[in-house]
């Protein structure tokens, strides 16, 4: 029984590890120091150029507005569409991320 319980655990985490992109998975597997924006997942070249035009050019500048939003999606999401036009994929990608480094690191 054990070891089918372990199956199911590695197909689960495999499967929601397949779900997020590698640069997620990166992002979220270590603490976050000095990376720049661009390191979030969700947000490339052009999004991060703008958000560094607004101040917010490394990851942890971005983090703090998500924590001053309390964590809340939809806040976060509305302000990254209006802080650099972030489209709904490359949103929840960003906010996804931000939230489960926010469950291991914090």
């Amino acid at each position: 029984m054990e070891k089918l319980f372990d199956c199911l655990t590695c197909q689960s985490l495999t499967a929601a590890m397949s779900s997020t992109s590698q640069k997620h998975r990166n992002f979220v597997a270590e603490p976050m120091g000095d990376k720049l924006v661009t390191a979030l997942a969700g947000i490339g070249d052009t999004l991060g150029q703008r958000l560094e035009d607004k101040g917010f050019d490394k990851a942890y500048v971005v983090l703090g507005q998500y924590l001053v939003l309390k964590k809340d999606e939809e806040l976060f999401h509305d302000w990254l569409k209006d802080a650099c036009g972030a489209n709904a994929k490359q949103r929840k990608d960003c906010s996804n991320c931000l939230k489960e480094w926010c469950d291991a690191f914090l």
